[in-house]
């Protein structure tokens, strides 16, 4: 099948485009499925299980981390506090807008 695209307008070019990205989309998961049922059937042949290659954890690990210690507190109720990361507290935007800097709110 040949698409003759001189002959095609803007409006059937990205309709093409679109087509062709979700086809190539599927082909590659396609590839993916048989690709892995190779690996399977190559692990099976071999007497072994996929725990036994690869682990037995699948898929990503997850990334903890330790909770931060608070860099701002609140001065009409101490315990409130701040890291100073991630969105600003409405205490903090407040104080600002009452006059106070960041310094004076800090631990």
């Amino acid at each position: 099948m040949a698409v003759d695209i001189k002959n095609l307008n803007h409006n059937q070019l990205n309709d093409l485009i679109s087509k062709a990205q979700v086809r190539q989309t599927e082909l590659r998961k396609e590839k993916v499925v048989k690709l892995r049922e190779k690996v399977h059937a190559l692990i099976k042949a071999e007497g072994y299980a996929f725990e036994d290659i690869f682990g037995a954890a699948r898929g990503k690990a997850k990334r903890t981390s330790a909770p931060v210690a608070p860099k701002y507190r609140n001065p009409a109720n101490p315990a409130q506090t701040w890291s100073g990361r991630g969105k600003r507290p409405h205490w903090f935007n407040d104080a600002l807008k009452a006059g106070k800097k960041e310094k004076d709110l800090a631990i």
